[in-house]
Order: C-alpha cells, then sequence, then structure tokens
C-alpha cells in the first residue's frame, strides 16, 4: 500500500512516461567474477551489450562507457541538468525524458534502471515487458506482490534481471564470502550487519540533497521541491530499504532469513506523523532474524543516530570470524582459533588470534579500463562488470531475481513486525534460481 500511495501522490502516470532521479543512495571477488565471461585484463567476447541508462543522479556513477563489451546508445532523465550528466558521463548524445519512447530506441537491448525507489518494481516490469534486460537500484521493490511479479516477468520473459547491491560486491564481503565457502569460518552460528545513514532532513526534502530530488512532471511543480516540499524519500521506513544489510548476511551465511521480530523507533517528530508510507513513525528499525538452518542474524538501519554512517558486517563462526572496519577507526579483523594437540572433549578450540586484516580490492579480476576507484567501497565497477557479464555470457548475474527477494522482503516482513509491536512473523522463501 505504501508505494501504491506514493505512486498516486507523485503522479505514476507522469512518471513512467519521464524518468525521475536516482534511488536513495543512501563486490570484488574470486566467487563471482570466476563465474563470469571475461578473463582478467583481456576480452573474452566480441559482443557489445547496447545499454540505456535512467536516472541521472546515482545512475551517473556506473562505468558502462568503460566496459570492453558495452555501449551506451541512450540516456534518460527529466531534469535538463541531469540529462546533460548523463550525456556527458557516458559520451551518449542519444537522450530522452519519456520512458516508453526511450524503450522503443532501436537497438537497446538492457536498461540500467536508477529512479526512486517505489517506481522500482513497476518501471522494471515494463522495461523487461519491453524486451530488455533490466538492472535496477535498490530494494527491488515495496511489497511481497511487486516481487512476486518481478518472479514472474522474469521467468516469463527469459531475461536477465539483476539488483545492484552495493554491500554484495564490496571486497570485504566478497573475502567473507569465500572464507565460507571454503569452511574456514566453521559455523556462522551469529551475523549482524548495520546500515547507519544519519541527516535525514536533508534527503526528505527537495532543497537539500542532489540525488534525493523526486521527480515530478512539470517544472513549477520542481520548483515547489526546491522551496522544501518532502521528497518520495520523506519518512522512508528503514526496513523498506534492507539490501545493504542484507546483501552482507545472506550471501556470506549461504542461509535464507526465515523468521523475524523487529522493534523500531520514533520520536513522534512532524516527518513520523504524516508521509507517503502510511505514515511510517521509525526513524530506525532493529531486527533479528532465524536464518534457515537456525543461527541468528541482526540488523540495524537507522536514518536518525548520533553515529557515524556506516555499512558493515560481522561474522562470527566457531572457527574464525571477521569483523569489518567500524567508522570510528577499529579496522576489518579477522580472528583465528589455532588447533592445539590434544583438544579436549571433541572440541576444536586453541590459541585466539586476533589481528588487522589487509583486505584486497581485487580489481585484477576486472577488465583493465574498470580498474579505478568507484562508489561504495569500488563496488560499482564489479556491478558493472557483472551484468555484463552475465548478457554476454547468458547465464543468470550473481544477484538475480531470487536473490533480490532474499535481501529484500526480510526488510518487508520485519517492518511488519515492528509496526506490530514486535510480533514474530514467518518470510517466505522464494527459492533460488533455476540451473540452466
Amino acid at each position: 500500500m505504501a508505494s501504491k500511495q506514493l505512486r498516486n501522490r507523485l503522479s505514476r502516470r507522469q512518471f513512467l512516461s519521464s524518468t525521475g532521479a536516482s534511488a536513495l543512495a543512501l563486490s570484488t571477488a574470486p566467487s563471482v567474477l570466476a563465474a563470469g565471461t571475461f578473463s582478467a585484463g583481456s576480452r573474452a567476447s566480441t559482443k557489445t551489450v547496447k545499454i540505456g541508462v535512467v536516472g541521472g543522479g546515482f545512475g551517473a556513477s556506473f562505468q558502462w562507457h568503460l566496459h570492453p563489451n558495452c555501449q551506451v546508445i541512450a540516456v534518460c532523465e527529466l531534469r535538463n541538468d541531469r540529462l546533460e550528466r548523463l550525456k556527458k558521463v557516458y559520451r551518449c548524445e542519444t537522450a530522452y525524458k519519456d520512458y516508453r519512447e526511450f524503450l522503443k530506441h532501436s537497438g537497446l537491448e538492457a536498461v540500467a534502471l536508477f529512479t526512486p525507489a517505489p517506481f522500482h518494481a513497476p518501471m522494471a516490469i515494463e522495461a523487461m515487458n519491453a524486451g530488455k534486460h533490466l538492472i535496477s537500484a535498490v530494494p527491488a521493490g515495496m511489497t511481497e506482490e511487486e516481487l512476486e511479479r518481478l518472479i514472474e516477468v522474469v521467468k516469463r520473459t527469459g531475461l536477465k534481471y539483476m539488483m545492484a547491491e552495493t554491500s554484495y560486491f564490496r571486497p570485504e564481503t566478497q573475502t567473507c564470502m569465500e572464507l565460507s565457502r571454503q569452511g574456514k569460518l566453521g559455523t556462522i552460528f551469529y551475523s549482524e550487519a548495520e546500515y547507519h545513514h544519519a541527516g535525514s532532513l536533508e534527503y526528505y526534502y527537495g532543497d537539500g540533497f542532489d540525488c534525493q530530488s523526486c521527480h515530478l512532471g512539470t517544472s513549477e511543480q520542481a520548483k515547489k521541491y526546491d522551496r522544501g516540499v518532502p521528497t518520495w524519500s520523506h519518512g522512508y521506513p528503514p526496513m523498506l530499504y534492507p539490501t545493504h544489510c542484507t546483501g552482507m548476511v545472506v550471501p556470506v551465511t549461504g542461509e535464507r532469513l526465515v523468521e523475524v521480530v523487529a522493534h523500531g523507533w520514533g520520536d513522534g517528530h512532524e516527518s513520523l506523523k504524516k508521509n507517503y508510507y502510511n505514515n511510517n513513525p521509525f526513524w530506525n528499525t532493529v531486527a533479528l532474524f532465524k536464518t534457515s538452518r537456525g543461527h541468528a542474524s541482526r540488523i540495524s538501519i537507522a536514518w536518525h543516530i548520533a553515529a557515524a554512517g556506516t555499512e558493515r558486517g560481522l561474522f562470527y563462526g566457531d572457527r574464525m570470524s571477521y569483523i569489518m572496519e567500524r567508522p570510528e577507526g577499529s579496522p576489518n579483523t579477522l580472528i583465528t582459533q589455532q588447533e592445539k594437540p590434544g583438544s579436549r572433549y571433541g572440541l576444536y578450540q586453541g590459541d585466539i588470534k586476533s589481528e588487522a586484516y589487509a583486505q584486497p580490492k581485487f580489481m585484477e579480476k576486472l577488465p583493465e579500463s574498470l580498474r579505478i576507484e568507484s562508489g561504495h567501497g569500488g563496488s560499482h565497477t564489479f556491478i558493472t562488470h557483472e551484468f555484463v557479464s552475465a548478457i554476454v555470457g547468458d547465464r543468470q548475474p550473481a544477484v538475480n531475481i531470487w536473490e533480490a527477494v532474499a535481501y529484500t522482503l526480510p526488510g518487508i516482513i520485519a517492518h511488519k513486525s515492528a509496526l506490530r509491536g514486535g510480533e514474530l512473523l514467518k518470510i517466505k522463501d522464494y527459492g533460488t534460481a533455476p540451473e540452466a
């Protein structure tokens, strides 16, 4: 209901016939890239993916134009300044302000969608129904029904869908995935992830943060945002933006989140009394999840907090643990347990060693043209490479629709739990991508 309410308020028809700004801007490594089509530094295929980019805020921060197997042939954005930004960044003069006309562009094979969160699912579905592969900013959708519709369209069309979740492609996450896959962590009996992003009022109103200004149908309406009219992110529930946390926990543990108890906090601020999201009352929400193997995972998402911003995780295993760096200065830390001869009672036990971990960035896994610093911990170049590789290699991308649902849905259910005073709720598992 929240996304429908907001789309009605902001004129869904106008939005879908034009495009808006980026979604909330609020990894990589051996596993993903080993499955890709390209060898490091070389062009393994002559196929070129012809892509179009929608949304000139966050959407201008990727490297489609630098990939050896990708060509940007069209861009789309309503605001003139952002349209010019897209044209300049991607070296593309073919520009649209009408989304549906953009989808008709001759030769267009794939769409990179970076519009406000409530429009991700409907615009993604429209693109795939038009025969385009689709990469979307997070989250995949706002309701379970939207997620089900996305799964249906992917199954029906056979097209590639990828969610551009940055946390999955952070080098720390990829390192933990590899340690988990190799069994070095042992049993991960507890995990946690935090996405703390203070300063929400900067995003709530249109006179502040650049990539948060919401699409509106006319220049006169846009002027109202410049005077402080609430944007699409005004009152946005924390747990409806869960993927920077779940995008670490789910792939590292290899487990689905199947139950949740969540508690939210708000202080009665006017933005929490009247907003687009059924008057969401929470600034911050903390959820305790049960995984499909019976382990615990805590996820904390906060918009109003006396703490530095962070996207980080922690994985405690019975043989090894990895603690990602904290904003106050503690480094990435690897904790190991050295087995000793004569360990008693059948337990793996021994000396504990804790040391700072020099986290590699894995840039050598990318084509040479993409070996540059990029956003969100260096993840953007890897997201770029993974989506193009999946299309060229005719395989499912790492964060395909089934993974996207597994990262997005737990937050939707957690928000319901918090609204119900911490009620224990089940989370449906929609499975994994079918084998080729």
